[in-house]
């Protein structure tokens, strides 16, 4: 963390190809804008989690599947509540799609393709 860098905090996005497509245009910086059927944005809060997503949703469902991380200004993230969408660690962040602009300002550093599964 440089000096002048606030406090970070870790997430990770499983994401299909398309969604992939979009971060590598917008080179590595934010998320693309939600689509209308699309009204929450879902970051999760281990690493374990977003592999099981990718692995066993994305890629039965778009043919591959990717792990991204990124890091966010820990003090903005305090906004959203931790939701528990099942076991003890299947935890994530619900950022409305009307938020989002405000959340990609918020990323410190590019996101980073960590795992890819096909």
């Amino acid at each position: 963390m440089q000096p002048d860098q606030p406090p970070t905090t870790t997430l990770w996005r499983p994401t299909g190809p398309k969604e992939l497509d979009l971060v590598r245009e917008l080179d590595w910086r934010v998320w693309p804008p939600r689509l209308p059927e699309q009204p929450i944005f879902y970051p999760v809060l281990n690493e374990d989690y977003a592999i099981r997503i990718a692995r066993d949703w994305n890629v039965k469902h778009d043919g591959a599947g990717f792990v991204t991380r990124f890091e966010v200004d820990s003090g903005f993230l305090r906004r959203y509540a931790v939701q528990q969408a099942g076991g003890e660690t299947i935890l994530e962040l619900w950022v409305p799609a009307e938020e989002l602009d405000e959340f990609n300002a918020h990323i410190v550093g590019k996101i980073e393709l960590v795992h890819e599964f096909r």
